[in-house]
């Protein structure tokens, strides 16, 4: 890594101090595309999913985000993944990540119900809780070995799920 930055080893340590900070960041980057300090509700991608004037536009952009993320950090993920199981440290981060993913979600579909855009029916908590396991990195990983989907496959089954399961119950 610092033969590539063209900078000595020590540099790189003292600006991440260990591999999991080292690899954190560059998870963290790879998701959002950039190092502006802007989270991912804070892109222009993400507000199209959290502002569309349809559910079904806002479902569609929250797809297209996931597979924009996935395509970014798919690789990433999976060596995050299998570090994770061996690094404390690491695991930490694993799990800070499924939270955020999870909060994601549940602002998403918080301002749908409040946009008026989910049948009053919907269980909005378990709506939450299913579709973050679903956008969940380990799901994209598990989904796409077992099938062998590319992401285009993936985009459109994330999609058609989140529609199905945002659907009024008996709907």
């Amino acid at each position: 890594m610092a033969r590539r930055a063209q900078v000595g080893a020590r540099t790189v340590y003292v600006r991440f101090g260990t591999k999991a900070a080292l690899l954190k960041r560059v998870v963290d980057v790879a998701i959002v595309g950039d190092t502006e300090p802007v989270d991912v509700l804070g892109r222009d991608w993400m507000q199209v999913a959290l502002t569309a004037p349809t559910a079904a536009g806002r479902i569609a952009a929250s797809a297209a985000a996931g597979r924009q993320i996935m395509e970014r950090t798919g690789a990433l993920f999976a060596v995050a993944q299998q570090a994770a199981a061996v690094d404390p440290l690491i695991a930490a981060f694993w799990q800070q990540g499924r939270e955020q993913a999870r909060y994601t979600c549940e602002v998403f579909w918080t301002r749908m119900a409040q946009d008026g855009l989910l049948d009053p029916a919907v269980d909005l908590t378990w709506l939450i809780d299913t579709t973050g396991v679903l956008a969940a990195a380990e799901t994209y990983l598990l989904v796409t070995r077992m099938t062998g989907w590319d992401l285009d496959a993936y985009q459109d089954w994330l999609a058609a799920t989140l529609t199905r399961l945002s659907a009024a119950p008996g709907g």
